[in-house]
């Protein structure tokens, strides 16, 4: 018996043996259309992924022998799939095509199975993002279907998803949630657009891995890919407009090496004055940015790591005629839809203005465990500075009515595991510790009071791939957090607020006429979603996602108290606030072929406790009259539609559409939801010749409908009219009229060198100079919108 064991274990080191002889190698050279190598292209082969070097080249050992389906991928080229026959050494060469769709948004395509697989995410990359280099986050993500945007101005952007905006929306920088107090509706996202490789949205609050909390959606924007290989590449863009009379560059460099190393370097500096509307100078809107990224990292095949520093700078001026004296020519701004303040053009940003200034540095580092799974570090430090200037007189001209410190660290671990290819699990904890410091200098009551926050929180997500048509997902997420402030109320505020009964026993201090408080919340929250995609055919896709999040209040519903300087209203928390529990349930049916293509995604979100602000009356102050919006709750439905379609005519002509719809619905009160975006349709014709340099043109019309259903906040005031009092009805709640744009884009491309590139674009914004406001502008109640805008684009690539 003892001898037999032997044999059969001598056997079975054989039969290993054999096996291990049977692995394979896959080599092979991949190429564009003209020949030229195409460096950076993913190759899946099996479980393994590998990319081309500088000349195009790649190799994979240790792959099985027999039958194997292999995927290659580049962007803005046609996917390549193969089953091949490997035997001891096999090569595969190909030569990619264009892919007509390269300018447009692209859908994720990727044989792995990943988590999120069961949500439809849209992805913009290179050419789109490149067309936006001179503009701002939130007017990017106009591309993807069911994300409006909400304005302070014409400069200060931030994306609405499916009706949720401000810390609803997580924004995620390179794996860093980004902390920079995005609570305010004239706080955009301090990102520049140009440091984006690819641009991400989840729409509901399926991204457990960024945050519970994300009751609207998530933005993930991972920079440029740099490949392993001796390479080097760059880009310039300069932009200019007429409307602003200035513009921007952005330049941008990029090195790696076949060892493993590589750095990246990015710097914007945008320059624009005031803007115009058909009729008049939207004085004192000028902006200037100047910003930078950097980074190194290492890519190894078992470990690697990265380092990652950006530095956003932006003053932005707030249009002059936001800001108002007395009520009756607050009122009379209002209800006439002139402005009340208009001058001649300027490049000068006066005051009220806001400066910021955004700090993100990061480390990161992974280890492959070979078969087993890869195991994520990372650390981030975020600063984020802001100052607010009012019109002020006296010593404090120059003084900020606002100055804000937040600083904020951050450290998670996360571990996704690829044992099985039919399963895969990602786990990760998280911790962040927060400080928001206003500076007392400005010797104003601050809007946002002294505060230490802690958060924790815990996730997991499971995949299974059941069958080739049908993948399931599932994922839990644990949150804690605490928040332990400092604040002075004034004492006939917090009687006016009914916190005497409520919060005595927060008072801790008295001084004047103001008592101190000391507020402490903490919160448990869990998170979680289910999903399936099932594969109806080669063409359709069927998506189903049921989400339930819960987002904590923000400082600012809870704490705020004054004057908000960037928006011109007076902002009241609310202490009673407790936190959003939403219910999201969604489903999408996805078609694509090279002819027709659709997406159709029906949603419905039911959120108890959901915050909003709304106007109430107009107070006066010693800086002048404001109206006065209070943060409260209520119990919300929202559902709606988001349709993209594309038409591929010929070889040369496509059509796109996108519409979007949202119905808001306030339960408690039975009537509409604030600031919902009004029904939205967009239509883009295509003409596109690779043959004349990549010449492509398009139109573009931009209808957005009427609102019509709002709720009527309107109020009466006090206008002194021939020295008399009269009870004026302040129509605050009316939504402007519906409206429709044009816009006219082209770009050109011409081979100046071997691996070098010239582009030229030509837009036109606003053909027609059509008047109108926006429904979603804070600032609808005193300007129209710009006119017409002439814009010119030179992109270098080498």
């Amino acid at each position: 018996m003892r001898y037999s064991l032997i044999l059969l274990s001598l056997l079975f080191m054989g039969f290993t043996g054999v096996i291990q002889a049977q692995d394979t190698v896959l080599k092979g050279r991949i190429t564009d259309e003209k020949n030229n190598p195409l460096p950076g292209t993913h190759i899946h082969a099996g479980k393994q992924l590998t990319e081309t070097d500088a000349n195009g080249n790649y190799s994979i050992p240790g792959l099985p022998s027999g039958p194997l389906d292999i995927e290659i991928s580049y962007v803005g080229y046609s996917t390549i799939t193969a089953r091949l026959t490997m035997e001891s050494t096999t090569v595969y060469d190909a030569k990619m095509q264009p892919e007509v769709a390269q300018l447009n948004a692209v859908v994720i395509k990727d044989t792995r199975l990943k988590s999120n697989e069961t949500i439809p995410g849209q992805q913009l990359k290179g050419a789109v993002i490149e067309k936006y280099s001179g503009a701002a986050l939130g007017d990017l993500l106009k591309e993807v279907s069911g994300v409006s945007s909400l304005k302070t101005g014409s400069t200060v952007v931030k994306p609405v998803i499916n009706g949720l905006h401000s810390s609803r929306v997580l924004i995620v920088n390179n794996n860093v949630k980004m902390e920079d107090q995005e609570w305010g509706a004239e706080h955009a996202p301090n990102f520049d657009v140009n440091s984006a490789g690819s641009i991400n949205v989840i729409k509901g609050a399926s991204g457990l891995q960024y945050g519970g909390n994300a009751v609207g959606g998530v933005v993930v924007i991972e920079p440029q890919h740099i490949p392993v290989g001796d390479t080097l590449f760059g880009k310039t863009i300069i932009n200019a407009q007429s409307n602003g009379r200035g513009g921007s560059i952005s330049s941008s460099l990029m090195k790696g090496y076949k060892s493993g190393w590589n750095w990246s370097v990015l710097g914007t500096f945008k320059y624009l004055g005031d803007f115009q509307s058909p009729d008049y100078v939207l004085s004192n809107t000028g902006t200037r940015e100047r910003n930078f990224t950097g980074g190194f990292g290492y890519k190894g095949q078992d470990y690697g790591f990265s380092g990652y520093y950006s530095y956003f700078n932006a003053a932005i001026g707030i249009a002059r005629a936001s800001h108002i004296g007395n009520i009756s020519d607050l009122v009379r701004a209002i209800n006439s839809q002139q402005p009340a303040y208009s001058n001649d053009f300027s490049y000068n940003i006066n005051y009220p203005k806001q400066e910021i200034q955004h700090h993100l540095a990061k480390i990161n580092f992974y280890k492959n465990f070979s078969g087993f799974g890869k195991l994520t570090a990372q650390y981030a430090f975020q600063m984020n500075e802001r100052l607010e200037y009012d019109i002020r007189r006296g010593t404090n001209v120059d003084n900020a009515a606002l100055d804000l410190n937040l600083k904020t660290h951050t450290a998670n671990i996360d571990f996704e595991t690829e044992a099985n290819s039919n399963y895969l699990l990602k786990v990760g904890i998280n911790g962040s510790s927060q400080v928001n410091f206003p500076d007392p200098a400005t010797n104003v009551r601050p809007l946002i009071p002294d505060y230490t926050k802690v958060d924790f929180g815990s996730y997991a997500i499971g995949s299974y791939n059941a069958n080739d048509n049908l993948i399931l997902e599932a994922g839990i997420r644990y949150d804690y957090s605490n928040i332990n402030a400092k604040k002075y109320y004034q004492k006939s505020r917090w009687t006016e607020r009914g916190y005497d009964a409520d919060f005595g026993n927060l008072i801790i201090g008295e001084a004047n006429n103001q008592w101190l408080v000391n507020p402490k919340f903490t919160y448990n929250n869990f998170s979680g979603s289910l999903g399936a995609k099932y594969k109806i055919n080669d063409q359709l896709d069927l998506f189903a996602n049921a989400s339930l999040a819960s987002r904590n209040p923000n400082p600012s519903e809870l704490f705020s108290d004054g004057l908000h300087h960037a928006t011109g209203n007076i902002e009241l928390g609310d202490l009673r606030l407790t936190k959003e529990n939403a219910m999201k349930v969604s489903l999408t049916l996805s078609r694509k072929s090279d002819a027709f293509s659709f997406d159709i995604n029906p949603y419905l979100n039911s959120i108890q406790n959901f915050t909003v602000l709304q106007p109430t009356t107009i107070e006066y102050t010693n800086r002048g009259a404001f109206p006065v919006w209070e943060y409260s709750q209520t119990n919300a439905r929202l559902m709606g539609v988001d349709i993209n379609t594309r038409w591929t005519y010929s070889e040369h002509f496509s059509q796109q559409s996108m519409f979007a719809y949202v119905y808001g619905k306030d339960l408690d009160n039975s009537k509409p939801l604030i600031d919902m975006p009004p029904a939205n349709w967009t239509n883009t014709l295509i003409y596109q010749k690779n043959d004349w340099h990549n010449l492509v043109l398009s139109l573009r019309s931009e209808s957005v409908f009427t609102q019509k259903r709002f709720p009527n906040n309107d109020f009466y005031a006090d206008v002194i009219t021939d020295g008399v009092s009269v009870p004026t009805l302040v129509r605050i709640s009316q939504p402007p009229k519906g409206y429709t744009l044009l816009h006219f884009n082209s770009e050109i491309r011409f081979k100046t060198f071997e691996k070098t590139s010239i582009s030229i674009g030509f837009n036109i914004q606003n053909i027609f100079n059509t008047n109108y406001r926006d429904y979603l502008n804070r600032q609808r109640l005193y300007t129209d919108e710009i006119g017409r805008n002439f814009a010119l684009q030179l992109k270098f690539n080498y």
